[in-house]
Parts: structure tokens; C-alpha cells; sequence
């Protein structure tokens, strides 16, 4: 089988496209043909060694698979050659076949959109642990979306409308802050006038709850922001920069920064979160979701495309298709 392979910790050009043994379902495993792989920011991190696990060289990256199974392993008792999945992983994903654990894998209706499917994983999946057992956000609160145009980002923003938020978008251009008005926020903002666009919109109130995948500056300006009793959940660091908290801001200001990992969480909680996944398909096939898939590209061309994804040159969410 073909198979993305990152050979040495590096830029993400480096990665190799080539030959690869087919997988073998072990005990509590199965085999996913895949239809549909999920690029993700984290998936460049992994291999250029910047992010919390260093998986041992070689090894093929991505989280997000969705397909059919074609194997299955000793021990397997919920799922059958010829059911179509969605499964997520630390890494392993951007291969025609793949190895999964059972537990880790979701049924999919017939019929249910492959790379929807994966969109629901990672960016889906961060954005909606994050509001609900993260944030516990509420009807009516105020919620503040950074990066709003990425995966990520119009998934927070598409779930926080879902939920009943009242949604604050921030974009870096009219485009993306367009975007993100289209597919639920309620007003959109660049990051120019940052604290004293959201003094205007809160009413000097402040936000709620605060969704920061960037960090950097833009952090900076959010935690002087918060409203009495806010959550400002720390979810990645795509501005590059890893922001410090003056935590004086946290006691003056009585809002919590709250961190949401949520590799962590699926192997933490891995009950909770399979529950999270059936609710965002639910929801999905009621169209209540609808995730913004705004390229599918060849396996072999995943090295680009990731790139681009880690130069902030694209919106939406990304597939690949082998």
C-alpha cells in the first residue's frame, strides 16, 4: 500500500510518498480501507517534532480516518468486515489502509460523507469537548472564536450556534471573516482593534467564553477581555507563540484559562468522548453541522498540503483521498 512517511523529524516537505507493508489487525483491532483522511495543524507539528508526542522514526502521520473495514482482529465483538467507519488515532492515518483500535473507531450510516466524517474528528471533536465539558457554555453566553475561518475555528463557531451562543468570530481577512458570518457567527472582527472591538460588542461586559487556538497577541488582548466568571480555553498555538498569562488578570477579572487537549482526552475519557462523536454525526444528519470541506486532494500530495495549512493559507477543512 501507498503511504505518507515521515523518515527524520524535519520540515514538513521531507515527508515521503512510497511503498508501505498492508496492516495487520491484532487483537481488539481492525483494517480501515480508507475513503477519506484528515488534515490537521497537529499533524505538522508531530513531524517536524514540535508537538507533545515523538513517535518513534518511521512512522506514517494523521489522526483522521474514515473507510471500510476490510479486516478484523481477535477479540473484535462490535464491529464486522463491510462496516463503514470513522476512527481517530495519535497518528498512523494518512495510508490507504489502516490499523485501528475497535474502540477507537464510530459506525457510520451508509451513505454518510467520508471526509464530513473526518472533519468531525479532531476539529469537530476539540471544538465541541472544549464548549461542552471544557466550557460548559450556556443559552445566550458570549463566545469568542480565533481563528475562526480554519477547521477548527467554523467548527467552534458552527457548534457555539448550535448550542445557543451568542457568537463572536475573528478573522485575519474579509474573506474569512465572511466566511465565518456564513456559517453562523454573528458578527465577524479582525485582530487590529481586538480589545476595543469586544469592550464595543460585550457592552464593556466582556466575553464568556473565549476559544484561542492562536495564542500569541491575540491571547494577550482576549484575557483582558473576559467577562466575570469567563473560561478562556487555551486550544492550540497556530500564531506560533506561546503566550504568558499575567494571572493577576484571572483574579482581578475572576474568569478561568482552561486547558482543552483533546488527544488527551479520548484516551482519558474514552466513553465520553465516543458519546461527543455519536452526538456531532446526530447532529450532522440532522443538519444542524454542516462542516465546511473546502479541498480534497491526493494522498500523495498530503506534504503540500500540509504546508499550506501550517502557512495559514487555507480555510476549512482538508481531505485526502487515496
Amino acid at each position: 500500500m501507498k503511504a505518507i512517511v515521515c523518515e527524520a523529524y524535519g520540515p514538513i516537505e521531507t515527508l515521503a510518498y512510497r511503498d508501505m507493508p498492508d496492516p495487520v489487525a491484532g487483537p481488539g483491532e481492525v483494517v480501515v480501507e480508507a475513503e477519506a483522511i484528515g488534515v490537521n495543524y497537529p499533524d505538522g507539528l508531530l513531524v517536524q517534532g514540535l508537538y507533545q508526542a515523538r513517535p518513534e522514526l518511521p512512522f506514517v502521520p494523521g489522526m483522521e480516518v474514515a473507510g471500510r473495514v476490510i479486516a478484523i482482529g481477535t477479540d473484535v465483538t462490535r464491529l464486522a468486515v463491510g462496516d463503514r467507519v470513522v476512527a481517530a488515532l495519535q497518528f498512523g492515518a494518512y495510508a490507504e489502509k489502516v490499523a485501528v483500535a475497535e474502540a477507537a473507531a464510530t459506525k457510520l450510516p451508509e451513505g454518510f460523507d467520508a471526509g464530513v466524517a473526518c472533519a468531525l474528528v479532531c476539529a469537530y471533536g476539540t471544538a465541541y469537548h472544549a464548549l461542552k465539558q471544557r466550557a460548559a457554555l450556556q443559552p445566550d453566553e458570549t463566545l469568542l472564536v480565533l481563528g475562526a475561518a480554519g477547521a477548527t475555528g467554523l467548527a467552534a463557531v458552527q457548534i457555539g450556534q448550535a448550542m445557543g451562543a451568542r457568537v463572536i468570530a475573528v478573522a485575519s481577512s474579509e474573506d474569512k471573516r465572511s466566511l465565518a458570518v456564513g456559517e453562523g457567527a454573528d458578527v465577524a472582527i479582525g485582530y487590529d482593534d481586538l480589545r476595543e472591538d469586544l469592550k464595543r460588542l460585550t457592552d464593556g461586559k466582556g466575553v464568556d467564553v473565549a476559544f484561542d487556538p492562536v495564542g500569541g497577541e491575540a491571547f494577550d488582548a482576549v484575557a483582558r477581555s473576559m467577562a466575570w466568571n469567563g473560561r478562556l480555553l487555551v486550544v492550540g498555538f497556530a500564531s506560533g507563540t506561546i503566550p504568558q498569562l499575567p494571572v493577576n488578570l484571572a483574579l482581578v477579572k475572576g474568569f478561568s484559562a482552561v486547558g482543552v487537549f483533546w488527544g488527551a482526552f479520548i484516551q482519558k475519557e474514552p466513553e465520553q468522548a465516543a458519546a461527543n462523536m455519536a452526538e456531532l454525526i446526530a447532529w450532522t444528519a440532522e443538519e444542524r453541522l454542516q462542516p465546511v470541506i473546502t479541498e480534497r486532494g491526493r494522498l500523495g500530495d498530503a506534504a503540500e498540503i500540509l504546508a499550506r495549512i501550517h502557512a495559514r493559507q487555507t480555510t476549512g477543512k482538508l481531505i485526502l483521498v487515496p
